[in-house]
């Protein structure tokens, strides 16, 4: 049997093994994943938004009243699902439950997305404070940016902006307190080289706290057009 054909049947093979199951209703699961289509047709897409901060609207506009009122530091924003059911469900296995099936499925999801007009020149994630790291064993955004930056074919700038001191967890604060949270919170990394247009990345996007901070990191840096990316956007149209 030649390289080819192993390469080819492998994945076959894996499949016969270990059929795709849906994380979400235990059914198959389709289009390689496991995730079932029913399952997929119920996540909730970010269809109608801002294009500035990408908050769920009922019609579309270039500015949201939020981002009228205070003007984002970031110049536009990529969210293409909606944290709301079954999305938040995986998001939350994958993220606080160490369930790295769930995190191959959103990452697959963002894949497979209709992506931005302008693409940037790089990518940057934000970045988890190393005890947390520890606590955790991994960085949920960076496993969702490493597929994401080679379907697109963008350098991923890993560990470009680290988190200089510990923060309390942005889901127990309002958004005065998440502001308040993660201010100085981030810096450049030294000897860091930065491209002037930057795609900074998240998982999910509540009130864009810590996106903010870091996109002023990047501003400060020389970064000309730091646009940000999260999977899911939460907010109610």
């Amino acid at each position: 049997m030649d390289t080819t054909h192993r390469q080819r049947s492998w994945p076959l093979l894996l499949h016969w093994l270990l059929p795709l199951r849906c994380l979400l209703c235990g059914g198959a699961g389709a289009h390689g994943m496991d995730l079932c289509a029913d399952c997929r047709k119920e996540l909730p897409r970010n269809q109608s938004c801002c294009a500035r901060c990408a908050l769920p609207l009922a019609t579309p506009a270039a500015l949201c009243g939020e981002c009228q009122r205070r003007s984002p530091p970031w110049d536009a924003a990529w969210a293409p699902f909606r944290y709301g059911w079954p999305l938040n469900r995986l998001e939350s296995r994958f993220k606080f439950g160490a369930d790295l099936a769930a995190g191959r499925v959103l990452s697959s999801l963002w894949r497979h997305e209709s992506r931005p007009v302008a693409l940037p020149q790089q990518i940057v994630t934000v970045p988890l404070h190393r005890s947390r790291l520890r606590q955790r064993g991994y960085n949920q955004v960076l496993e969702l940016a490493r597929p994401l930056a080679r379907e697109l074919r963008l350098p991923l700038c890993v560990d470009s902006i680290q988190r200089v001191r510990r923060t309390e967890a942005q889901t127990e604060l309002d958004a005065v307190g998440r502001r308040r949270n993660v201010r100085g919170a981030f810096a450049l990394h030294g000897g860091v080289v930065l491209a002037p247009h930057v795609a900074l990345i998240d998982d999910v996007m509540t009130t864009g706290a810590t996106l903010a901070e870091c996109a002023r990191v990047l501003k400060r840096a020389g970064v000309q057009r730091v646009d940000v990316w999260a999977l899911a956007r939460a907010g109610n149209p």
